[in-house]
């Protein structure tokens, strides 16, 4: 009998771009998606659009999860998705955006799969990358 081959855990960077200095959020959604299974990696705070790219490619993460409070949503995601395109990584992961977000619609037309706002059951959270996570 061959044995059940595994597929690996997905891999999901949790990411604080700009001067945004809350990651309560983040950090509770880090520790969520770790205990349902995904390897978490967390950027840390005040995060360049580059470095979250980079950190993307590095990792080899199928998910790029952005945290955001400071209202710079339109400033931060569409050069952290222009960065992800430059290595070639975009088309390859999934890119979700966590917190106080306006003009989802914009978002989305650039390539955001789903923004999760306060009030998000985590479960939501967790099925959503389950279901939409590519995998490598």
């Amino acid at each position: 009998m061959v044995p059940e081959q595994k597929s690996p855990p997905i891999r999901v960077l949790v990411a604080k771009v700009g001067l945004d200095g809350h990651d309560r959020g983040a950090n509770v959604v880090a520790r969520t998606f770790r205990d349902a299974g995904f390897e978490v990696i967390y950027s840390g705070l005040h995060r360049t659009p580059e470095e979250i790219a980079q950190m993307a490619v590095q990792e080899d993460v199928n998910v790029v999860g952005i945290s955001i409070h400071s209202g710079a949503e339109h400033t931060h995601v569409p050069k952290i998705i222009d960065h992800l395109k430059e290595y070639d990584a975009f088309d390859d992961t999934l890119i979700i955006v966590g917190g106080i977000v306006s003009d989802h619609d914009h978002l989305r037309d650039l390539g955001v799969e789903e923004i999760f706002t306060p009030g998000t059951p985590l479960e939501e959270t967790v099925d959503f990358v389950r279901e939409n996570a590519p995998r490598q």
